[in-house]
């Protein structure tokens, strides 16, 4: 679907199929997580300590929950970046470069998401980030779920990635007060992807299936799993310092329940585009046309204690 423009400002692209498609293979995090509506930049979500249920013998008060209650901040930021083409390029049509160009957008985009969102290892206040990341937050202690810090946070060491640290690291998220099975995602790093495709259970079976069966050799073009749970590769599965649609760090394997990766939609904040000609503002100077790309997205992590992380260092 080709994008035209009218003068009208800012368009958005994610209403094209190929962008969304884009998008959501590079961003497990978009694609999974828990979109909430947003009206302004900021926004509280509620979040529960969880409820006690006892037993209520009968004439007596209702047994009382103490569980502690909080709210967890959404906070947008923006993403964005711009292209230049030169007045000589644009022999071929507007919309067909522009098209071009979205598709890459929204894969950069997507890989960028899911990095700052999962990746970043340093607080908000230091990687200039309006919110923290998975990562970080798996180091910090949460008081009000009774999270410790680096409880779910699993550096791989010396021996690599083994089929012992896998389920070790999975059966961290699994014994949790958060576990949902019907919840749950695994996101990795295609760098897990040899790793993975070597390691056996005691079976003699690989442990993952790259099928739409669930099984090894089945019908193509399904969701892969691992031990049973859906899984999508993403490049942004690196560790950061401070943000990057190309990652340098170390790679590495998420697993969590969906429902507590908290994504803010902000009001006209999906990704999109607008187009600055040689005819007018700064392209005349340079005989260059500009292409601007946008979004305005919010994130949180509902509770540390929703997932495990297991680090390929």
């Amino acid at each position: 679907m080709a994008v035209t423009f009218t003068g009208a400002g800012w368009i958005p692209i994610e209403t094209n199929p190929d962008v969304i498609q884009k998008v959501q293979q590079s961003s497990a995090v978009l694609r999974w997580g828990n979109h909430v509506p947003m009206g302004s930049n900021t926004k509280y979500t509620p979040r529960s300590g969880g409820v006690v249920i006892d037993r209520w013998a009968k004439s007596t008060s209702a047994p009382a929950d103490n569980s502690p209650n909080d709210s967890v901040l959404l906070n947008t930021d923006k993403f964005g970046g711009k292209v230049v083409v030169a007045a000589e390029d644009m022999e071929d049509s507007l919309a067909s470069i522009v098209d071009a160009k979205s598709g890459d957008a929204g894969t950069a985009f997507g890989k960028l998401f899911d990095n700052v969102t999962l990746g970043i290892t340093a607080a908000k206040g230091t990687s200039g980030w309006g919110f923290d990341s998975l990562y970080y937050l798996l180091t910090q202690n949460d008081t009000v779920t009774g999270y410790t810090g680096n409880a779910n946070l699993t550096l791989a060491g010396t021996g690599g990635i083994t089929y012992d640290n896998l389920s070790a690291a999975l059966g961290l998220y699994e014994v949790g007060d958060f576990f949902d099975e019907a919840e749950t995602i695994v996101v990795a790093h295609p760098s897990f992807k040899q790793v993975l495709r070597g390691i056996k259970d005691a079976s003699g079976s690989p442990i993952l299936n790259e099928s739409s069966n669930g099984t090894a050799g089945g019908g193509q073009g399904g969701t892969p799993k691992l031990f049973g749970y859906e899984l999508q590769w993403s490049m942004g599965a690196k560790t950061s310092a401070a943000g990057s649609s190309k990652p340098t760090g170390n790679p590495f394997i998420v697993f969590g329940n969906r429902q507590y990766l908290q994504v803010g939609d902000r009001t006209q904040g999906e990704l999109a585009v607008n187009f600055q000609d040689t005819e007018t503002g700064i392209g005349v100077d340079t005989d260059e046309n500009l292409l601007y790309f946008r979004a305005r997205k919010a994130f949180a992590v509902g509770a540390p204690g929703a997932f495990s992380m297991l680090v390929k260092n």
